[in-house]
């Protein structure tokens, strides 16, 4: 005789198809959604990386003409470069929206919350880590040879920051060799690179507690640069001006402070001191290396980009950008 499915078995497959089906389709979903959620996200990202950038651009531009402004003003009427001027104040965090004109169909409230700040820094307050080396073009090649007023002058630093000097010597040697190899020889060295910024002197055997020590005071400038005597710190003067002690470098902050020097003259004729050693060729009174840092926080996101910028009479370029 022939014999029939048993219907309660019948019913147990058919459940447990649809079950397998449900599970199927809700994998199948729950992917799809988390895909669109993933593709979202990342369009999210990218808007707010391409609106960063528009942003902290339009900030870079905006420092340029303040720098360019403040050029002419040194050009037509004998400024100096100094802490109270309007480059020097930094932009605290303020809402992008409401410096923007929002249109009557939107209300502040709807618009992208964005805050903006920054600053402009003198990069010749510091001592620049190029002028260490010194080129002199000679026949048959170039002569590479150690600055010894620069040499004295980190080495001062070194002292004030309790530094070791061991470190210098090296660093300072291997910078030697490496511009001697980039000037006179074209094939590969195990030289390091040129640095261009402070982080890079790590390839010189700084360590990375020495360069965050040196940070205030050390900068690295694709060319020679003099020290701002209106712009750069307690230790920086103590350590860039020969003969010059701290009690004697309160003395300059404390007559900047009065009134900025114009010349050096006027800092030797507050000094009034045969043994500190101010030049022209190390000292000065303008400067034509800053740095702008940008600060973005938006929705959540914070993004920082930082711009060494070089001024040439009215002409303000950018030498390198780098986001944080």
């Amino acid at each position: 005789m022939r014999r029939w499915p048993h219907p309660a078995r019948e019913r147990g497959a058919a459940l447990l198809l649809a079950m397998l089906t449900v599970t199927l389709v809700a994998s199948v979903a729950a992917a799809a959604l988390w895909q669109q959620w993933r593709a979202t996200e990342i369009e999210m990202a990218e808007r707010q990386r391409q609106q960063a950038g528009w942003v902290l651009t339009g900030a870079l531009d905006w420092a340029r003409l303040i720098l360019r402004e403040d050029a002419r003003g040194n050009r037509n009427e004998g400024n100096a470069d100094h802490l109270d001027e309007p480059w020097a104040m930094p932009l605290e965090e303020a809402r992008l929206s409401s410096f923007l004109a929002v249109d009557r169909d939107n209300s502040a409230d709807e618009v992208m919350q964005a805050f903006l700040s920054g600053e402009l820094i003198d990069m010749q307050s510091r001592l620049n880590f190029t002028n260490l080396v010194r080129l002199t073009a000679e026949q048959g090649g170039t002569r590479v040879e150690v600055s010894q007023p620069d040499l004295e002058a980190f080495t001062r630093l070194y002292e004030l920051l309790e530094l070791p000097q061991g470190e210098l010597q090296a660093a300072v040697e291997a910078l030697r060799q490496t511009y001697s190899q980039a000037a006179n020889d074209p094939m590969p060295s195990p030289t390091p690179l040129l640095p261009r910024k402070l982080a890079q002197l790590s390839w010189f055997g700084i360590s990375a507690s020495s360069i965050a020590a040196l940070e205030p005071h050390v900068t690295v400038l694709p060319q020679r640069s003099t020290l701002n005597l209106n712009t750069a710190n307690l230790r920086t003067l103590a350590a860039g001006v020969p003969g010059l002690d701290l009690a004697r470098a309160q003395q300059l902050v404390t007559a900047r402070e009065r009134r900025p020097f114009i010349q050096l003259e006027d800092a030797a004729r507050i000094l009034n001191s045969a043994e500190v050693g101010l030049a022209q060729e190390h000292h000065g009174t303008r400067s034509r290396f800053f740095q702008v840092r940008g600060r973005l926080r938006l929705e959540g996101a914070v993004i920082e980009e930082r711009s060494l910028v070089v001024r040439d009479d009215l002409n303000v370029r950018v030498v390198w950008r780098e986001r944080i």
